[in-house]
């Protein structure tokens, strides 16, 4: 159970994101093992834990991704704002533009900025080139990239340093107005510079977006989050404000991890 902190924004009751007893399997490989995390509105979640931990599958599981893996199985409930997106009557094409997705590596078209930023309002059918320009540039402010290349946007999205291409993919994902944000180490493959830039823009971010990140750094997690989940070896051992996870967590396998004594 989340608790609520002084430097942390104020919580509903009700969470955004509420998973219960979560289960993922590839074949009988059992990759996360009951899993219940609730992760409040307007703010950042952490996820933390050593490679190969479940944290990046865990991710996944809360915009159905693992529908497109052939041999994944999902059991267990992930709600947003109260209803079950495994429910069998919910597309999951709806849900992963309600929850986007942000990978690990910048992954643009190779298509011109502009084009990578309203691509997903064009496939719901979008064609005034008005209200795309609108998108476009609502988007790239929110993702803090619009005076970098606002003089640009026929340019190709692959011109792009790294640090502008993973800022366009955030821009792309705002695109479609997500409720939710999932980062999987969004910035593990930047330089500093670009990472402090990516760090500064999750901040922001949850002003108006709930945020997820996979992070293998402590020293980001402790900046940018509000609350952090811990998992080893498939089991989500447990979360609560990042405050309280890096100064007294509860359970010894997280004070080891954090104290480095493994990970």
């Amino acid at each position: 159970m989340l608790t609520d902190s002084a430097d942390s924004p104020s919580v509903s009751t009700q969470a955004k994101v509420d998973v219960e007893r979560l289960n993922v399997y590839y074949g009988s490989f059992h990759a996360i093992k009951n899993a219940t995390l609730q992760v409040p509105p307007n703010c950042v979640m952490a996820l933390i834990g050593p490679s190969g931990c479940g944290k990046s599958t865990f991710l996944r599981a809360l915009n159905r991704m693992h529908d497109l893996t052939p041999a994944a199985r999902v059991e267990g409930k992930v709600a947003l704002d109260g209803a079950d997106i495994y429910a069998p009557d919910v597309d999951p094409v709806t849900i992963r533009y309600r929850i986007g997705m942000v990978f690990q590596r910048p992954n643009p078209f190779p298509k011109s900025i502009f084009d990578n930023v309203v691509y997903g309002p064009r496939i719901h059918g979008e064609r005034d080139r008005s209200v795309l320009a609108e998108i476009c540039e609502r988007s790239l402010h929110h993702a803090a990239l619009w005076d970098e290349v606002k003089d640009r946007l026929d340019s190709s999205a692959l011109a792009l340093s790294g640090g502008q291409q993973q800022r366009l993919c955030i821009a792309r994902c705002l695109a479609v107005d997500p409720e939710v944000i999932l980062m999987d180490e969004p910035a593990s493959a930047l330089d500093p510079i670009a990472t402090s830039k990516i760090e500064d823009l999750i901040v922001e971010l949850k002003k108006e977006y709930t945020v997820i990140i996979v992070t293998h750094s402590m020293q980001q997690a402790a900046r940018i989050s509000d609350h952090t989940a811990f998992f080893l070896l498939g089991d989500l051992v447990e979360s609560d404000t990042t405050g309280a996870i890096f100064t007294k967590p509860r359970d010894k396998r997280t004070e080891d991890y954090i104290s480095g004594r493994y990970g």
